[in-house]
């Protein structure tokens, strides 16, 4: 793939589709409820009976400002919907309504690091908002072919990149990004195992220098493993293709994720075809200033500033932080997890952060939970990680009193009491066993002193099993070299 690429500029810019979260569509008040019965969540306007007019869902719009908000944009003071002329076999009134000419987003930029730790901004055209089809389905019968209208009119989001990546990877990081902050925001929960969130990748290829090329339109992406697939197939296609002396058609593919290949759909409208005009039914929306500063007063932080503020405020390093504030819900768990310790966040907080990222993540990938679904309150990891630093326990015993805790429920503190598990940590106690542990192997001792220091490793090891595991691990390392000397 390396040498495919070796050569040839790769352009991709995408188009992502959010639904917006709302309790009802864009254009009436039927449901948005996930999983309901096909085509009850209908009204006269979704189903484009005649003379049913549009009420447009206000917290839509909001909720559209906010994410404009997230990714640093222009919030345009008067935006106005079109209707784009295309047939829809799920879509009864033969017309989506979307935003052409004025959106109600534009000029906005996220910044994404790449794999050497740089980082790279992505700049974003616009944001403008539109209705969901319904949905075809094929296979039920194989005479007829079955719509469920349920999604039809549903509020999206389409939030549109300049085509400023030139890798999969830039193009999995962005949209890694823009999930992160919309769920931050809440303006949309971004599931795409159920269809609220996906990707349109369009991509071309060119030689250093050269204007743009045939860019090919990969419909529907719904995951961001996918995305990656599909568009390092999509490249290394246009690069054979094109070093064999064929041209490359503006077209629309498919991904196919058993085969792992695109597959042509069908020729590349371009908005011409659309013949979009504005929605007589619909008056622009028109925003006020008031209204614009209302919704900027209820933003959360969000993830960059997070980010920033755990590796100055925790001491914790950028790759941990990255980690822990991908999720709104851990980033907040973590912080939670180190308020409820009794030591000070710069004792503690590096220590919580590696009991996250490793045993505890483990646990929730395990046992395919989320953070809200464990067993035991979180504040228990605190608990756990106070008898470390105040050295009633050693962090191996940590990890017994870890899967205990896991599997009873019950704290950290009643488990070592109840286990026995109290670190020993009387200097004369584990320097008694140290000397015997010498003594019944004193051969090894004569091969250590004579210059085979790999062998400390086995007499901590032989001291450990001698202390049951408990001996304080420092007091054990430092009795040993003042016996070995």
């Amino acid at each position: 793939m390396d040498n495919l690429i070796k050569g040839w500029e790769v352009v991709i810019g995408l188009e992502v589709h959010a639904q917006i979260s709302t309790k009802s569509k864009l254009f009436s008040s039927s449901p948005t409820n996930f999983g309901s019965d096909p085509n009850t969540q209908v009204s006269f306007y979704d189903a484009a009976m005649p003379g049913m007019l549009p009420v447009l869902n206000e917290n839509a719009i909001d909720q559209a400002i906010k994410s404009g908000f997230g990714i640093n944009g222009k919030i345009n003071k008067i935006s106005r919907f079109d209707r784009k002329n295309y047939f829809y076999p799920d879509l009864p009134s033969g017309y989506q309504i979307s935003q052409l000419y004025y959106p109600i987003i534009t000029d906005g930029y996220l910044e994404i690091e790449l794999k050497d730790g740089s980082k790279k901004i992505i700049n974003i055209e616009r944001i403008h908002i539109e209705q969901d089809a319904g949905k075809s389905i094929h296979d039920l019968s194989p005479d007829f072919s079955y719509v469920d209208l349920n999604r039809s009119g549903v509020p999206l989001m389409e939030i549109v990149s300049k085509p400023d990546m030139s890798s999969s990877y830039e193009a999995m990081q962005y949209v890694k990004k823009l999930r992160t902050i919309l769920r931050y925001i809440e303006t949309s929960d971004c599931n795409m195992e159920r269809g609220n969130l996906r990707v349109d990748a369009n991509i071309s290829i060119r030689k250093p220098g050269e204007g743009f090329g045939n860019r090919v339109e990969i419909k529907n992406i719904n995951s961001i493993k996918f995305l990656g697939q599909a568009l390092d197939y999509e490249t290394e296609r246009q690069i054979i293709a094109k070093e064999s002396g064929e041209e490359i058609i503006q077209e629309t593919r498919l991904f196919d994720s058993n085969a792992g290949e695109t597959r042509s759909m069908r020729s590349k409208e371009d908005a011409a075809d659309y013949r979009y005009f504005p929605d007589p039914d619909l008056k622009p929306v028109i925003l006020s200033d008031e209204r614009i500063e209302k919704l900027m007063a209820t933003m959360p932080e969000l993830p960059d500033s997070k980010k920033e503020r755990f590796i100055k405020e925790y001491e914790i390093s950028e790759s941990d932080a990255n980690v822990l504030i991908e999720d709104k819900k851990i980033a907040d768990c973590f912080e939670k997890i180190v308020a409820s310790s009794k030591f000070s966040a710069s004792e503690s907080a590096k220590l919580i952060a590696n009991w996250m990222i490793g045993e505890f993540f483990a646990l929730l990938n395990k046992e395919g939970k989320d953070i809200e679904e464990v067993e035991f309150p979180v504040e228990y990891i605190a608990e756990l990680v106070d008898l470390i630093i105040d050295k009633t326990i050693s962090g191996k015993i940590a990890k017994t009193v870890f899967a205990e805790m896991a599997e009873t429920g019950k704290s950290p503190a009643s488990l070592v009491k109840e286990l026995g598990l109290v670190q020993i940590q009387d200097e004369s106690v584990i320097k008694s066993v140290i000397e015997k542990v010498l003594s019944d192997n004193s051969k090894q001792v004569e091969q250590y002193k004579s210059g085979k220091t790999q062998l400390f490793g086995f007499f901590v090891g032989q001291s450990m099993k001698a202390l049951h595991g408990k001996g304080n691990p420092e007091m054990v390392n430092n009795i040993l070299k003042e016996l070995l000397i």
